[in-house]
């Protein structure tokens, strides 16, 4: 084989290696007691809203800080709190997607993904007779 052709296939093994590699963070969800957690690294947590814990948001006061209560896929109950204005429709979303790292008994996100339940689906269809 000549040269190129070695230096061509250890660039492409190389190019694999790299898109495995990034493949591999986006590949599932975290919960808080797990080990990425617990070392303080930023993890991607999907969970619902804990409904009867209080929501904090007072946008006079601060309206960079919200708070709220997460429970993820495992059970585990934690507050989170987010640097920024509370997004809307919170109470009203299926699934919540935070990114962050767990500092001390609490979760400090980064991000907030909210998973809305469909707009467009309609329980029933109204009809109007003439």
């Amino acid at each position: 084989m000549k040269k190129t052709h070695i230096i061509g296939l250890v660039m492409i093994a190389v190019l694999l290696g790299v898109l495995v590699a990034m493949i591999g963070n986006f590949s599932s969800y975290a919960s808080f007691d797990s080990k990425k957690a617990l070392n303080g690294e930023e993890i991607v947590v999907a969970g619902i809203l804990v409904p009867d814990k209080p929501m904090e948001y007072n946008a006079l006061k601060d309206p960079n800080y919200f708070s709220f209560y997460i429970k993820d896929e495992k059970g585990n109950v934690k507050k989170v709190e987010y640097k920024g204005a509370k997004p809307r429709d919170i109470e009203r979303s299926e699934k919540i997607v935070v990114t962050g790292k767990c500092e001390g008994d609490n979760f400090k996100a980064t991000n907030i993904l909210m998973k809305c339940p469909s707009k467009y689906v309609q329980d029933e269809m109204k009809t109007a007779t003439l």
